[in-house]
């Protein structure tokens, strides 16, 4: 038997071990908390160019921001990535839901919660539903948009003032909130599970872990939607 052909045998039964284990329910939860923190990375980015518009200079220094991540190579090659994060985030959150479901066809009469199953961490499902429909209004406002005009002219949309008229809107003002209350509590939630799923649970660290996950999900959804409101409510010029 010749060495390649031994190489091949071991590189299809790594690949069948692989694919076994990213379809089990194990498999599913390691790579949600994956990309689950690997989006978390990305919200702190995300939350970090919106502050610049309490800059309050017009919009000059976000502009600036904006158009820094627009048109950075690296930062546009990173967007394949999060598109990616994204997309598998979803289908193995639906994936590990519906498998969970078929597991149990027949409910109980009378479902007993235990006393630490919050509701958050038995909504995960719908309120990452809620999540994908916001991400679907919000880059249908500002993403979407700006990406095409690029393609087409080769320059940005003027991103500031997409935001004052799109935020002049009451409605579209609640919707966001909405949306931004559906992430506090998904992430309030999936911040401390990401780390339990990757083996990082310990009785020492978890409880700085739980802690940590409670200050990020406030503060990162505060300033999220301070962005809506403090146009709105004519808070910067």
């Amino acid at each position: 038997m010749s060495i390649s052909y031994l190489l091949i045998i071991q590189y299809t039964n790594e690949m069948n071990w692989f694919f076994k284990t990213f379809k089990s329910s194990i498999g599913k939860k390691f790579t949600m908390a994956l990309t689950g923190l690997f989006l978390i990375s990305f919200l702190i980015v995300h939350a970090a160019i919106n502050a610049l518009i309490f800059y309050n200079d017009g919009g000059a220094t976000f502009n600036k921001g904006a158009h820094f991540m627009g048109t950075n190579p690296v930062i546009r090659t990173l967007e394949i990535v999060l598109i990616a994060g994204f997309l598998l985030h979803i289908i193995q959150s639906y994936l590990l839901w519906y498998s969970n479901r078929a597991a149990r066809p027949v409910k109980y009469a009378v479902v007993t919660q235990p006393k630490q199953v919050t509701w958050n961490s038995r909504s995960m499902t719908l309120l990452g539903t809620l999540i994908l429909l916001f991400l679907i209004m919000h880059t249908s406002y500002f993403w979407i948009p700006n990406r095409m005009h690029q393609i087409r002219y080769g320059e940005e949309l003027p991103l500031y003032e997409m935001m004052l008229k799109k935020f002049s809107n009451p409605v579209v003002v609640i919707l966001y909130l909405l949306g931004i209350f559906s992430l506090y509590w998904h992430l309030l939630h999936g911040f401390a599970t990401a780390f339990q799923s990757m083996g990082l649970a310990h009785k020492k660290y978890t409880p700085i872990i739980k802690a940590s996950g409670k200050i990020f999900s406030i503060v990162i959804c505060i300033v999220f939607a301070l962005m809506p409101l403090s146009i709105y409510f004519n808070w910067i010029n």
